[in-house]
């Protein structure tokens, strides 16, 4: 039973429960030890719980010293069981001493006591169960002076050596799972620290991971409570839980395959992009000024009247005028929307004006790529990129499935690589149906899409509020 439990705290009730059992003790406690090294003056005991068939009461945890001044305290110095007939009546000689403050403050009354030390395969005193007031009668409770004098006997032999193998046990099932726990310290902290790596190569989503795993659990904890409808039921166990909230915490894994700038574009241009079409924009409108220029100088040399030349200089007025609309028009289609949107008439009229450049050779107001990232209807992504940005998906499942997750965590790469798929087929990187989509992974999309809608500002769109969020959503469920 004991090799069976991974938490520490429900170990150390279970072993202090089974100790009494074997004793037939009436309380107990139990403390661990704190401190690493060899000098027992930089450990402390740690009292963490206590049992008490005949009082209700609730403990609290407290530390005191590793010495021999206190009977827990002696045990593990000592590294043997101490057993006390009587407290009352402990010998002069013994470094020990019991304090009563605890029976008057309660009213009880501590006779027998016997400590016992937990310790490893290495010799290291763990912890120590302390066992309290042996009872003729198991069953009995102590609940007047009479019941003390009448139930209470001193430990005996046989006891103590059941609890020394049992303690024995039980510093080996302590160490189990004391390593268990740092191994999971690891895991978690392994996971973090990749998920927080990621996140550093597009610092405006920064958080990202992290909330949509907990908005996951959360959701999860909902659907696996509710009693009547679709998931009525659809359970997750407390493993399983932490299983999907892993997988959501990963579910971008992928993106370290995909190249940066296209991670972070935040325009439907790339920034290098939008300063040669303003480097180009100004080349036009020098080429507008310098046309104009020679135009009314000759007109003045051959003595074009004033009125004519006003006439002139109005045409040039218009055409840069015209000139600062386009670009505004190529300013404006350059920032992305959330829902599709965009003038994109004016837009492809732009693209068709040409001018001449310096070799005479006749160019197009915008290149076809730039018209080709301009015309993007939804968001800042051309197809190509799109497809790029989605590859994320497929190269989640591709990582994560290099890792030996072991039996509890075997699932995290078809959950985490199935937070694009749509219950229409659509989705990526596999286009599952519906019934093909793990319920974890419909959950993460949810999550997914509710943070990306309602996190602060990114450069590519303004935060929505939860009342708009809500309603994109109620769109994309009608759309399956």
């Amino acid at each position: 039973a004991l090799s069976a439990v991974k938490d520490i705290d429900a170990l150390l009730a279970a072993i202090l429960e089974k100790s009494r059992h074997l004793v037939g003790a009436d309380a107990g406690s139990i403390y661990v030890i704190e401190g690493e090294g060899e000098d027992d003056a930089e450990k402390q005991l740690r009292f963490k719980l206590s049992q008490n068939d005949s009082l209700d009461y609730r403990s609290k945890e407290f530390t005191i010293k590793v010495s021999s001044r206190s009977i827990a305290g002696a045990a593990a110095v000592m590294k043997r069981s101490i057993d006390i007939p009587d407290v009352r009546r402990i010998p002069a000689d013994a470094p020990y001493e019991f304090d009563s403050s605890w029976d008057e403050r309660t009213g009880y009354r501590t006779c027998s006591v016997l400590a016992v030390p937990m310790i490893n395969q290495a010799g290291d005193v763990l912890g120590v169960v302390q066992l309290i007031n042996k009872k003729r009668n198991p069953s009995a409770r102590l609940l007047s002076p009479g019941d003390f004098e009448r139930e209470i006997v001193p430990m005996d032999a046989r006891s103590r050596e059941l609890v020394e193998t049992l303690a024995s046990q039980a510093g080996v099932a302590m160490e189990n799972a004391l390593l268990y726990e740092e191994i999971r310290r690891i895991f978690d902290g392994f996971v973090r620290a990749s998920v927080h790596a990621i996140e550093q190569r597009d610092p405006t989503t920064s958080g990202h991971s992290f909330r949509v795993a907990q908005l996951t659990r959360r959701l999860a904890e909902v659907v696996s409570a509710v009693e009547t409808g679709p998931y009525a039921g659809d359970k997750f166990t407390d493993e399983e839980l932490k299983e999907i909230e892993t997988a959501a915490l990963l579910h971008d894994f992928g993106k370290v395959g995909v190249r940066e700038e296209v991670l972070v574009k935040a325009k439907k241009l790339y920034p290098p992009n939008l300063r040669i079409i303003r480097a180009r924009i100004d080349f036009i409108r020098r080429s507008i000024e310098n046309d104009h220029l020679q135009r009314r100088l000759m007109m003045i040399e051959s003595g074009t009247p004033d009125e004519e030349l006003a006439i002139l200089d109005q045409a040039s007025e218009r055409a840069l005028a015209d000139l600062d609309e386009c670009w505004r028009i190529i300013s404006l289609a350059n920032e992305p929307t959330v829902l599709p949107a965009g003038d994109f008439a004016k837009v492809e009229e732009v693209a068709g004006r040409a001018y001449f450049d310096l070799d005479g050779k006749r160019r197009p107001y915008l290149e076809p790529e730039e018209l080709k990232a301009l015309l993007v209807a939804k968001g800042s992504l051309t197809e190509e990129e799109l497809a790029e940005i989605r590859s994320h998906a497929a190269h989640t499942i591709s990582f994560l499935n290099k890792i030996p997750w072991g039996r509890s965590m075997r699932r995290i790469p078809v959950y985490a690589g199935g937070h694009h798929e749509k219950l229409d087929g659509t989705g990526y990187p596999a286009g599952l149906p519906a019934e093909k989509i793990p319920l974890p992974s419909r959950i993460m999309a949810v999550a997914d899409i509710f943070d990306a809608l309602t996190a602060s500002d990114r450069p590519y769109k303004k935060a929505v509020s939860l009342e708009r969020a809500l309603q994109i959503l109620d769109v994309e469920v009608k759309d399956r």
